[in-house]
């Protein structure tokens, strides 16, 4: 009896294993190992703060097509999320904006709490800069994108539904107080902010969030921002446009420096009913499903071909256990796809596709593993037709799935031949679908330039030649940028020139 006590004893005691679960909602798909009530709690969070934003900045809501969601991958810790960051110790999450992928990585979120943790400030955070390039594809300047996102970064949800925005950013308070300072100009002005940078960490992110807070909440000030953008997007110098909209800037910078010293904030409460969330699904992952859960996390937070090799025999290992999960084969077949192995990525695709013929992540790693093969093969342009015809039926199963239209395009751009109207207007397509993937945005500007739409380059590379992750793709923007100025400045000439002889 007394054994059998104990038994029963250990058995309660004993934690329940947790169980991968994947949530569905409009906007997000979310894979976590936490309990149902956790992952449900967090999803509704996720809605109310995009509802939320839609209603601050006066947008429709619409719901996205299933693949244009965010996906977020709930790991178990920020050791967890330092792996996935290749050792980085500092970062808390991250967030990789791609067309048909967006993907976010954060440590399990505590949704008991009003207001957001410091990973989930990271996640709104980035978040509120996909929500900002999805509903306009104007640029920003720097400091109001960055500083827009920090206002909104920092919301609470209260227990009644309702979402508070605005609230002050104390995670930026020890940079305001000792980071290097920006002075209001180097602030205002993207390019001298960062021909003026230190070496050291410096109090933009901080200045940039008072200052959009100020002009924000601040009614002498009413109009003033909204004034600056127009401004700004009319064609105006950055440092120009402030100064028109916001008068003396030492006077700003005078007054933002009594405004951080307050000891009240404003925020804005946006009651329940006008952010509730759409409905919620929630489903236990197949046990391979779950297996296979570190492979495609490390397959979608990126590999190189090191780790991709590394990562493929626990893949295999896994796929072979569970031949006949649709999830598991589709795993696999881009593990098999990012460790160079086309003809072993296709069959796996193809096991998915049996069971399961719109496993969507299956026909696309059949499509990219065929597409590489193609540029080997004899008979170049009869494999070309297939690679298309295979992004067809992706295309077919959803018309506004961003990747099947860019690799439509793309085949053809591979192949060494003119792209159609219908692939360059898919391409373009999908550029509205997903206008924050700067490979695609870079295709689009090629195109403009090649085809004489100069200025149309322009407005297309200016995100990418801003973006405060400098990066190879910034610099060719920055490149291009010049050569479609100097394109439009001799056009002018010749015009004034043909202008002046009528």
């Amino acid at each position: 009896m007394l054994r059998q006590f104990l038994l029963m004893f250990l058995l309660l005691a004993a934690p329940a294993h947790a169980q991968w679960k994947e949530a569905s909602s409009d906007h997000f798909v979310i894979y976590s190992e936490q309990p149902e009530k956790d992952i449900r709690d967090f999803a509704e969070r996720l809605e109310r703060f995009h509802n939320a934003m839609a209603e601050v900045l006066q947008q429709p809501r619409k719901k996205p097509s299933p693949s244009n969601r965010v996906t977020i991958y709930v790991v178990r810790d920020q050791a967890a999320i330092s792996k996935l960051m290749r050792g980085n110790q500092t970062v808390a999450g991250f967030y990789v904006p791609r067309a048909g992928g967006s993907t976010a990585f954060v440590p399990r979120v505590d949704s008991d709490i009003t207001k957001a943790s410091f990973s989930e400030i990271i996640l709104l955070h980035e978040y509120a800069h996909h929500f900002l390039i999805s509903i306009s594809d104007e640029t920003y300047p720097h400091w109001l994108n960055e500083g827009m996102a920090e206002f909104f970064g920092t919301a609470k949800f209260d227990k009644d539904g309702s979402v508070g925005v605005g609230l002050p950013a104390k995670h930026r308070n020890l940079e305001l107080v000792y980071a290097d300072e920006v002075p209001i100009e180097h602030l205002i002005d993207t390019s001298l902010y960062f021909a003026k940078k230190g070496k050291f960490y410096d109090s933009f992110y901080g200045r940039s969030w008072l200052l959009f807070h100020y002009l924000f909440f601040n009614t002498e000030r009413k109009g003033q921002l909204s004034d600056y953008l127009i401004k700004v997007r009319s064609g105006m110098d950055e440092l120009e446009a402030a100064r028109a909209a916001f008068g003396d800037l030492k006077k700003l910078e005078r007054e933002l420096e009594s405004y951080y010293t307050r000891r009240q904030w404003n925020y804005r409460q946006i009651v329940a009913d006008a952010v509730k969330p759409g409905p919620i699904n929630i489903t236990p992952l197949s046990m391979g499903a779950a297996a296979m859960m570190k492979v495609r996390i490390q397959s979608k937070r990126g590999v190189d071909d090191k780790m991709a090799k590394e990562l493929l025999p626990e893949a295999q290992a896994i796929a072979a256990r569970y031949p006949t999960d649709p999830f598991v084969q589709s795993a696999l077949a881009e593990a098999e796809y990012d460790a160079g192995n086309d003809a072993a990525a296709i069959s796996a695709a193809e096991r998915a596709l049996a069971v399961n013929p719109a496993e969507l992540n299956a026909h696309i790693q059949k499509g990219y593993a065929m597409a590489r093969l193609a540029k080997t093969r004899s008979d170049a342009a009869a494999a070309w037709s297939e690679v298309r015809k295979q992004f067809i039926k992706v295309n077919k199963i959803e018309p506004d799935h961003p990747i099947p239209l860019i690799q439509y395009y793309q085949s053809y751009v591979e192949q060494g031949i003119a792209p159609p109207k219908v692939a360059l207007d898919g391409l373009f397509w999908a550029h509205r679908l997903a206008p924050f993937d700067q490979n695609v945005r870079w295709s689009i500007a090629n195109e403009q330039f090649s085809t004489g739409q100069f200025r149309e380059a322009l407005d297309t590379l200016a995100p990418l030649a801003n973006n405060p992750h400098q990066s190879d793709l910034s610099d060719k923007a920055k490149e291009l940028m010049a050569s479609a100025r100097d394109k439009l400045a001799v056009a002018e000439q010749k015009s004034a020139v043909t202008s002046t002889g009528d």
